[in-house]
């Protein structure tokens, strides 16, 4: 029987793609980075961030286009989030056809694309006149760990004698794939472990592998359009999880964090060419500079006068350089003037000492 008719027979002759689910979180962090990226235009970060966004959202359009066009008959659910305890699982596509649920991983990545015989994946790209390679984590364990949150999920859920009988088969009804979405790849799998090379595709071959799978399925094992509709209606129902986000927020709070980030290593940086000071704590340092600010504020408040008259910030920095701990080694660095070393020098060695 030829793989057309087996689809027409089992699938009530129901060739369509429905996407029960279609919106795309990667859209809604796009918007986001295009708004940061406005307010930030500088932070190459936010930049390199957009681009790989918009790949990654090229390569679902990709496999989106493949499915649509399938003429097999399934339910595709785009863009699924669960939860099994505290571990969270975003996945990118869940195909329902009449053979089986397929987790899908969905990668948009420049480069040729090699698996060792380890199952350690690779990329191998041009940038310029240098040739890079460096590795990346495998997309295979992550698919593989997306379909166990959803074993652990869906053997608490149904505990019947039943469901624990039909658990021995999980694997013959669910499981993953892992879809390179950009067709410049290059993909070699010719070392990789056999597992692995039956889990990894192109995105042009995606729907010949999903017609072969249906093709070498039990015919009395395939699903109609009915119960394809109830498999996916049922997922959004017990297993879908939405998640309410402000993307621009955790991005301009990522910048923040990276900008302090960003100002330790220069604190560090700058300390560890001190002559005197062969290692040192930063996070003392940051807390000696807040308790030293915030002594300046309350001094030239309490004497009616600018903060620069108790120190000025290039003062300040010249203390956390070299972090003097009496009174005459603040005067022998010459850091302050006699009036200011009379006036604050005790204060200052004495919140030097207590957070260091």
């Amino acid at each position: 029987m030829a793989i057309s008719d087996v689809i027409s027979k089992f699938s009530n002759k129901f060739t369509d793609t429905i996407f029960y689910k279609k919106d795309s979180e990667l859209e809604y962090q796009i918007n986001a980075l295009k708004k940061v990226r406005e307010k930030y235009p500088r932070n190459y970060s936010i930049s390199k961030k957009l681009t790989l966004a918009e790949l990654g959202l090229k390569g679902e359009k990709e496999i989106e286009f493949e499915l649509k066009n399938a003429d097999i008959g399934m339910y595709v659910l785009h863009d699924v989030n669960m939860q099994y305890k505290d571990i969270k699982a975003q996945i990118d596509y869940i195909i329902i056809t009449p053979a089986k649920f397929y987790f899908v991983e969905c990668k948009n990545l420049v480069g040729d694309i090699i698996v060792n015989n380890r199952g350690e994946f690779t990329r191998e790209y041009s940038y310029g006149n240098k040739k890079i390679k460096e590795g990346f984590y495998s997309p295979v364990t992550q698919a593989q760990r997306h379909v166990d949150i959803f074993r652990k999920i869906w053997n608490e859920r149904n505990k019947s004698i039943i469901n624990k009988l039909q658990d021995k088969n999980f694997d013959s009804w669910c499981t993953y794939l892992v879809v390179m979405a950009n067709p410049k790849n290059i993909l070699n799998l010719k070392y990789a472990p056999k597992e692995i090379k039956n889990k990894v595709i192109k995105s042009d071959r995606l729907v010949e592998y999903l017609k072969e799978e249906i093709k070498k399925t039990d015919k009395d094992l395939l699903t109609n359009q009915k119960e394809m509709h109830e498999n996916a209606y049922g997922f959004m129902q017990n297993y879908n999880i939405e998640i309410e986000r402000d993307y621009e927020q955790e991005l301009i709070d990522w910048i923040k964090e990276n900008e302090k980030n960003q100002k330790r290593k220069k604190y560090q940086a700058e300390i560890n060419q001190s002559i005197k000071v062969v290692h040192v704590d930063v996070d003392a340092v940051i807390d000696t500079r807040k308790k030293l600010v915030e002594f300046r504020k309350e001094k030239s408040k309490a004497m009616n006068v600018p903060a620069y008259y108790i120190f000025t910030n290039d003062e300040l920095d010249q203390i956390l350089k070299l972090m003097p701990i009496d009174i005459e080694e603040l005067r022998r660095k010459k850091i302050l003037s006699s009036i200011k070393l009379k006036a604050h020098g005790e204060e200052i060695v004495r919140i030097i000492n207590e957070y260091n």
